[in-house]
């Protein structure tokens, strides 16, 4: 049996087929998951209904089982504050130092690159939760 909490099948493969450097975008309920996003990358609904799963239900499942060496946020326009979420963000993942942001057309150009090998969907409202994460390695 696995160690860990993640036990989604599609995604556990499309983890175990990415490497180093691979990103993984949780999007939120508002996100184009067909047009935003690499089209050969691995797609897995979890948008079951408005607020079902939060992004960052996905992300703490993620992180438990894979090593996280950057997060990319899509922010706001700059007359606008910082979305409640970043924080959320930073506290479950507490080993970076920073989140990387995005405006949100290279967040969209980012997320189409051809190192993203997976898009997972959810049903979160929350404006600007979207999160783009690159896989670091294993350590020995």
């Amino acid at each position: 049996m696995l160690r860990y909490q993640l036990t989604h099948p599609t995604i556990l493969a499309a983890l175990a087929s990415a490497g180093h450097g691979s990103r993984v975008l949780i999007s939120d309920g508002h996100y184009p998951h067909t047009t935003g996003a690499n089209p050969a990358a691995q797609r897995v609904y979890l948008n079951l209904a408005p607020d079902r799963l939060l992004v960052t239900e996905v992300l703490a499942a993620l992180a438990d089982a894979a090593p996280i060496e950057s997060a990319t946020v899509m922010t706001p326009p700059p007359d606008h504050p910082e979305p409640p979420v970043f924080a959320d963000f930073r506290t479950a993942l507490p080993h970076l130092p920073t989140l990387t942001p995005l405006d949100r057309f290279a967040f969209y150009d980012a997320a189409r690159a051809p190192d993203t090998a997976l898009v997972i969907a959810t049903g979160d409202r929350r404006t600007y939760a979207n999160l783009l994460l690159t896989l670091g390695v294993r350590q020995a």
